[in-house]
């Protein structure tokens, strides 16, 4: 599943990746904003078996978005704004 934009479709165009697979962003995304509009569907599967998760909170409180940027560690997706060439991989 892919999110689609409605508003702020023209801020500039970043790169990064996720899991090596290329992610197209908008500047000022956040990188859960990005890797979902990009097309990554989830971030990790739920410990309880009741399928894919892809962010819970939206502001930094749960544990649901957590992912591992290359020269910054394991970081929020939904508080951490995405940068150009960004290497990112499921937590």
């Amino acid at each position: 599943m892919k999110l689609t934009r409605l508003r702020d479709a023209s801020r500039p165009r970043i790169s990064l990746t996720l899991d090596g697979t290329p992610i197209e962003a908008q500047q000022g995304d956040t990188l859960l904003t990005a890797l979902l509009a990009g097309g990554a569907g989830h971030l990790r599967e739920s410990e309880f078996g009741d399928g894919p998760r892809a962010g819970f909170c939206l502001m930094g409180a749960c544990q649901d978005c957590w992912v591992v940027v290359e020269g910054m560690g394991r970081v929020r997706a939904c508080a951490t704004l995405a940068g150009q060439g960004m290497k990112v991989r499921r937590g």
